[in-house]
């Protein structure tokens, strides 16, 4: 990894069919939708979501796609207004390699270049879940759930 060349790109008509080819490991896969229902979600949910290639040099290594500003829960609470990681894929080929790490900071440094005080995501919990990993990032557990995941926050300040 060559960190002078790695950043989050816009997913563009360029790079789509490479970030369409991110696939996770097959232990993995239950963990998290596939990159083309997150683009798809994208699409949907435009002017909320926040999609990104991870990219090293030339190479597509990951996806990351960011939540801006959403109502968490508007029945409960419509002023609760979040933002955070809503999807983290590396490519099975390039895991444990610091790209999941670099893309959770970039996005974070852009939440709160947008003014975001905290940062969330969630994770499935169970085998394999990549809640050690958003820990290790400083993560901390809300106690909330979010259908059937777990919540975690990340202090911004």
């Amino acid at each position: 990894m060559s960190t002078s060349a790695l950043r989050l790109d816009p997913v563009t008509p360029a790079n789509f069919d490479a970030v369409c080819a991110v696939r996770v490991r097959p232990d993995q896969e239950h963990l998290v939708s596939p990159v083309v229902t997150s683009l798809a979600e994208a699409y949907v949910h435009g002017a909320t979501a926040w999609p990104r290639a991870i990219v090293d040099g030339d190479a597509v290594v990951g996806f990351v796609m960011a939540f801006l500003d959403i109502a968490w829960d508007p029945d409960r609470d419509p002023a609760d207004i979040r933002s955070g990681i809503w999807r983290l894929n590396i490519d099975a080929a390039h895991q444990s390699k610091g790209y999941g790490r670099f893309a959770v900071q970039a996005v974070t440094a852009e939440l709160r270049a947008r003014g975001a005080a905290r940062a969330y995501v969630t994770w499935e919990p169970g085998p394999g879940t990549p809640e050690p990993f958003y820990r290790g990032l400083g993560f901390q557990l809300t106690g909330e759930l979010s259908g059937t995941q777990t919540v975690g926050v990340l202090d911004l300040a």
